[in-house]
């Protein structure tokens, strides 16, 4: 159940959609940022997006090419000085695959980005009505303010945590799962724990470069998204407030005017026009 439904379909854009699975809204958005991220990890531009689809498949992709080309096990012999290792290291079969797709995935994040910032500014001008509170019987959604501080917190503690804190399922789901295979496959926990008892060459040795590499830009991403998002749903929830008010409680032809609104008295009983 939804407290609005659009049935007659009436409006050409709408600014945001709440449902059972998170909230989705336009918001602008820095293209250039978006880009660095698609460049960071393809596919995080698009799920910033909310390009959930696109961006999984970007994702997924880098995570197989990258991992059969060793890039990032190159990555880590290039950053210690160790060239010739880092050359060795590369499978050219995979990499030579790897590069078209890494530059689509930044051009297209860059391009939708710029054509999602334009569709933001004529939703809000059209300004249509959008539901904002879904209860089911999974679960319940609804448009409410949170601390992004918060979000922040949750998610450096561990990937998806921010997500759910701000109802964004389907990231957040995302976002623990692959927490979990690049923990699980680097072996970091096992480091952790050799690193606590003192044993540092052997908590060194045992970790995988090659996957260990992933979490930084899994958790960063965890980070930025959750904040962004947690920031545009408190901005996206007082614009609602603002227009129910406004509909419900404002009186028609009300012009407010330096401060004041028109046809109101100030304290020495002037009128104001």
């Amino acid at each position: 159940m939804e407290n609005y439904r659009n049935l007659e379909n009436e409006h050409r854009r709408y600014k945001a959609h709440i449902s059972i699975a998170g909230t989705t809204q336009f918001h602008l958005r820095n293209p250039y940022v978006i880009a660095w991220w698609s460049a960071a990890f393809p596919g995080f531009g698009h799920l910033l997006l909310s390009k959930y689809l696109r961006g999984l498949v970007l994702f997924i992709w880098e995570v197989i090419v990258n991992n059969q080309a060793h890039i990032n096990l190159a990555m880590v012999y290039s950053f210690s000085g160790q060239i010739q290792m880092a050359k060795d290291s590369l499978d050219t079969r995979w990499m030579l695959m790897y590069l078209p797709v890494f530059l689509f995935g930044i051009w297209d994040s860059y391009r939708t980005c710029l054509d999602m910032n334009k569709v933001y500014l004529l939703s809000e001008r059209e300004n249509a009505p959008f539901n904002s509170f879904v209860i089911g019987a999974l679960e319940i959604n609804y448009l409410d303010k949170r601390k992004p501080a918060m979000s922040v917190f949750w998610s450096a503690v561990m990937p998806g945590l921010g997500q759910l804190h701000i109802h964004r399922l389907l990231t957040a789901f995302f976002a623990m799962v692959w927490t979990i295979v690049f923990l699980y496959c680097s072996k970091a926990l096992m480091a952790i724990q050799l690193l606590f008892t003192g044993d540092i060459a052997a908590s060194t040795a045992v970790l995988d470069r090659q996957w260990m590499l992933y979490m930084p830009s899994m958790w960063g991403f965890a980070i930025y998204d959750s904040y962004v998002n947690t920031v545009e749903n408190n901005k996206l929830y007082g614009n609602e407030q603002r227009s129910y008010l406004i509909k419900h409680f404002q009186r028609p032809g009300c012009k407010a005017k330096k401060g004041r609104i028109a046809g109101d008295y100030d304290l020495s009983g002037v009128r104001h026009v």
